[in-house]
């Protein structure tokens, strides 16, 4: 003997398990997209600022600084993209319900979002990963940057 709702949990198994893998995907295509707008963005900050970074490295500041205030900024802009997709996530799928068709037994699967603390914990995290990836490079390429050649740039 079955109980109804493990015979209608077992019924949408498959379905979860697609709707589980296409969002994943979804997601990771997402990360990966918005890491590389991060690594654009961070670069086009280093190149704005070219005269400054030279400045910092004449006066005496060495590669570690400059890269730890790249990579200070890169994760600081990340965590405010972070913190803005958490409580804009929370405000519109909390709660939220939707249904679909499950066509392996024609019935109707009916699920309801609940966005967790862990789950904006996570994206946070994800976030800021993104943040540090896409802040290295331009942070490196800042550091590795010619003091005399970068002071005559513009």
């Amino acid at each position: 003997m079955v109980r109804e709702p493990d015979y209608y949990a077992s019924q949408s198994q498959a379905l979860s398990a697609i709707i589980n893998f296409l969002g994943s995907l979804i997601a990771g295509l997402m990360a990966v997209g918005a890491t590389f707008g991060a690594l654009n963005t961070m670069y086009t900050a280093v190149a704005s600022r070219t005269r400054e970074i030279a400045t910092l490295r004449a006066l005496g500041f060495g590669a570690g600084p400059v890269v730890v205030s790249i990579l200070v900024e890169s994760l600081l802009l990340a965590l405010a993209g972070g913190l803005v997709g958490a409580v804009a996530a929370y405000l519109a799928f909390n709660g939220y319900r939707a249904s679909t068709i499950n066509f392996q037994s024609f019935s109707q699967v009916a699920f309801a979002f609940a966005v967790t603390p862990p789950l904006l914990i996570g994206g946070i995290v994800i976030a800021l990963l993104m943040g540090l990836v896409g802040g290295i490079f331009p942070a490196i390429r800042a550091a590795r940057m010619p003091v005399i050649t970068a002071l005559r740039e513009l």
